[in-house]
């Protein structure tokens, strides 16, 4: 669906993106993750065409991005946009005809996503009168109210708690299961690991690392187990594996263990058996926030 080809931004004498290429596939849930000032919303502010990049460009379902575009892109920007002394109902109406929707179908709309939302009796208030919380929920139905294909979500969780979290998770979820394709920026790696399909990361202006979510945590699986046991083992009872430590509990032994190189997990439970019951064994799998923050600590 977005193809981003060797894009480029500077600002004064920062660049804020060097090269950057990525490829965002129709229905997939894509994670933009990097620290603050890596460039995911100079990325995100050149997609929705609110800034130009100073090099590289950017297709849409194989067109090159235009201003006709607009209309098929829903943007939840970090830094929300909602006007405070407007009606909620209002300010509904006035977004969804700026993105080309009659009155009639607006207001279907509104009152259908309301409804949903549990936001029936919010009609006649005003931004300044919500809790952050509810000026989010009010932001959200903006950004998806006109159906787009494209949706960028920039920090969504932002002021909700974990209730209203879990709601809006939801709702990203089904809104990709009827067909719309979402750029998920965020902070917040639970909720990658939850929602992405594939993920990109970028550090210091460039991409260091794409891929699918799925592949990326494969490709930095280290054969570390944790093994529960009915009794401690020392590193004089493993040949097949380094011991890197032991937490006891009041039904296991949790012994910690790196498989030594050329051995497997058979025969690691071939050398533990006859020392000792085995109560489990699980293969510790790196999160993405762990391979975050080591990707951007190197």
């Amino acid at each position: 669906m977005l193809s981003i080809r060797n894009i480029v931004k500077e600002y004064a004498k920062h660049r804020a993106l060097d090269d950057v290429s990525l490829e965002v596939e129709k229905g997939t849930i894509f994670g933009l993750l990097g620290p603050n000032g890596a460039g995911k919303t100079s990325l995100i502010r050149i997609i929705n065409q609110i800034t130009g990049p100073d090099a590289g460009e950017i297709f849409f379902n194989g067109e090159k991005l235009n201003q006709s575009h607009i209309g098929k892109i829903g943007y939840l920007p970090e830094e929300r946009g909602l006007y405070k002394k407007m009606e909620i109902g209002d300010q509904m109406l006035y977004l969804a005809q700026l993105k080309g929707l009659s009155r009639a179908d607006a207001t279907k709309r509104i009152k259908y996503w309301f409804e949903k939302m549990d936001m029936q009796d919010w009609w006649k208030k005003k931004v300044e009168d919500l809790s952050k919380g509810m000026q989010q929920k009010v932001q959200f139905v903006a950004t998806v109210l006109h159906e787009p294909e494209l949706i960028i979500l920039d920090e969504p969780f932002s002021g909700f708690d974990p209730v209203n979290a879990e709601i809006i998770t939801n709702e990203i979820l089904e809104l990709n299961q009827k067909g719309s394709t979402i750029i998920f920026s965020t902070h917040r790696m639970e909720s990658v690991e939850q929602l992405c399909n594939h993920i990109a990361l970028i550090h210091k202006s460039h991409k260091i690392l794409d891929g699918s979510v799925k592949d990326i945590k494969n490709s930095y699986r280290n054969n570390t187990y944790k093994v529960g046991l009915n009794k401690e083992l020392s590193q004089a009872d493993f040949q097949t594996a380094e011991l890197i430590s032991t937490n006891a509990n009041d039904e296991n032994y949790n012994h910690t263990l790196k498989l030594r190189e050329g051995f497997s997990t058979n025969n690691l439970l071939q050398e533990i058996i006859p020392l000792a019951n085995l109560n489990h064994l699980e293969e510790i799998v790196p999160t993405i926030n762990e391979i975050f923050i080591q990707k951007v600590k190197n």
